[in-house]
C-alpha cells in the first residue's frame, strides 16, 4: 500500500524568496482540477493540500528534529530555485535529507530567478547538492521561460507544469483548460465600452464550453428476474482526449463538463462497458442531451452448460434427458448438458429435473463445463 502522508508537499526555500513561497503555497492549495480528471483518478477538486511552508507552519531555522519530521511526513519536496537558494546551506540540507528518504522522483524544482547550470554563482539557480547527490538532470518549472510574450502567462504555465508533475498527469490535460479560463478573465477585464461589451458577449457565448448529459436506454427486452445495471462506464473521445465517467443505474446519468463548443453537433466516438451487458462502441452527434441504447448480454444468464456426474460410478452420464425450468436438454457423450434460454425467460439460477436421484438440483449462473450436477 502507498504510504499515507500528512503533507502533500514541503516547500524548501531561502528566506529572501519568502514571498514566492507564500504565493506558491496559495496557488497549489487552491488549484482546482477539471471534474472529469478528478472523477477518473478519484481526487478532490483541490487535491494538492496541505502544502507545508515554514513561515505559516513553523518558525524558520536550522534542520531541527521538528523540521525533519515535517519532511518525513511530506510526499513531495518542492524547491524554490534562485541564486539565493543555490547558495543556501539549509536548502541543500533539506534536499539531501529528503533524497535520503528514498523519494528522489518526488523532488521538484520551481525556478523563480536565475538559470540552471549557468556556471555563474550570481545567476546559478540550482543548489550544488544536486550534483553532489547525482540527481538526474531536471530543468524544473521555470516562470521565466519565454514560451509566451506575456510574462504573467509564462508564470501561469510554470504553475500548471508543477501541478502536472506533482500529480503525474499530462501537462496538456490541465493546461488547455487553464488557458481557456485565463482567456475568459482577460476578456472580462478588457471590456472598455458598451458596444465592445455587446460584441464580445456574443462571441463569448458562442465559444463557451458546454456540458453533455448522457442517459441510458435498455434496448433489449427487460427481464426483472436478472440483476439491474450497475456502474456503466462511459468514455467520450474528443480528438485525442478521452473523458470517462460512470452511470450508476439505468435511472441515472453522467455529465461531461467543459466540452469545447466546436464539438457541438459534431460526430464523436462514445464507448460504454458494463458487466453482463454488451459493450457499445458508436459514433453520435454530440449534443447537451444524449441517450445511448444498451443491450443486455444474453449469454451471461442464458448460456447454460454443466457436467452430469454419477458419484456412485464416478463417471459422466451421456444421453440423459434433463428438464431445465421447462426446457428439455440431453447430455452429450462427455456428459455435458448445453442449453440456451431466451433472454425473456432467463433467471439467475435454474432448477434441474431428471429421472435420476439428484444430489444438487440447481445450477447458478453464469456456469460452464467446470460446474457439475451430481446424481446417484
Amino acid at each position: 500500500m502507498e504510504p499515507q502522508y500528512k503533507y502533500f508537499a514541503f516547500i524548501s526555500y531561502n528566506s529572501k524568496d519568502t514571498a514566492w513561497g507564500k504565493k506558491l503555497q496559495k496557488k497549489l492549495e487552491h488549484y482546482k482540477l477539471p471534474s472529469t480528471l478528478c472523477s477518473e483518478h478519484g481526487w478532490e477538486r483541490k487535491p494538492i493540500k496541505p502544502v507545508f511552508f515554514a513561515p505559516t507552519d513553523i518558525q524558520p531555522g536550522g534542520l531541527s528534529n521538528e523540521l525533519q519530521e515535517r519532511l518525513k511526513a511530506s510526499q513531495h519536496l518542492i524547491v524554490i530555485c534562485s541564486p539565493n537558494s543555490a547558495k543556501s546551506e539549509w536548502v541543500g540540507k533539506e534536499i539531501e535529507f529528503f533524497y535520503n528518504l528514498g523519494r528522489t522522483n518526488n523532488i521538484h524544482f520551481f525556478i523563480v530567478e536565475g538559470s540552471p547550470h549557468s556556471g555563474n554563482p550570481d545567476t546559478e539557480c540550482f543548489n550544488p547538492v544536486i550534483d553532489k547527490l547525482g540527481l538526474p538532470e531536471i530543468l524544473g518549472a521555470n516562470i521565466n521561460e519565454k514560451i509566451y510574450r506575456r510574462p504573467w502567462l509564462n508564470r501561469e504555465r510554470a504553475y500548471v507544469q508543477l501541478v502536472s508533475k506533482l500529480l503525474g498527469v499530462e501537462f496538456d490535460a490541465i493546461w488547455q483548460r487553464h488557458k481557456r479560463q485565463l482567456i475568459r478573465k482577460i476578456i472580462a477585464w478588457s471590456l472598455g465600452s458598451i458596444a465592445v461589451i455587446a460584441a464580445l458577449v456574443i462571441v463569448w457565448r458562442n465559444s463557451q464550453p458546454f456540458d453533455a448529459e448522457v442517459h441510458l436506454n435498455e434496448a433489449s427486452p427487460h427481464n426483472a428476474q436478472l440483476p439491474p445495471l450497475h456502474n456503466a462506464i462511459v468514455t467520450l473521445t474528443l480528438d485525442n482526449e478521452s473523458k470517462t465517467d460512470t452511470i450508476p443505474s439505468l435511472d441515472g446519468n453522467c455529465i461531461f463538463t467543459n466540452i469545447p463548443h466546436r464539438f457541438l453537433n459534431q460526430n464523436v466516438q462514445i464507448t460504454l462497458t458494463c458487466p453482463n451487458w454488451l459493450n457499445t462502441d458508436t459514433v453520435v452527434a454530440l449534443s447537451p442531451n444524449l441517450t445511448l441504447d444498451l443491450f443486455r448480454d444474453p449469454a451471461v444468464y442464458g448460456d447454460i452448460r454443466f457436467k452430469l456426474w454419477n458419484i456412485n460410478e464416478e463417471k459422466t452420464l451421456s444421453q440423459v434427458k434433463v428438464d431445465i425450468n421447462g426446457f428439455d436438454a440431453f447430455s452429450d457423450e462427455n456428459g455435458i448438458v448445453s442449453l440456451f434460454i431466451p433472454l425473456e425467460k432467463q433467471q439467475k439460477a435454474y432448477k434441474i429435473k431428471a429421472d435420476l436421484i439428484m444430489l444438487n438440483d440447481s445450477v447458478f449462473m453464469p456456469c460452464g463445463e467446470n460446474d457439475v450436477v451430481l446424481v446417484e
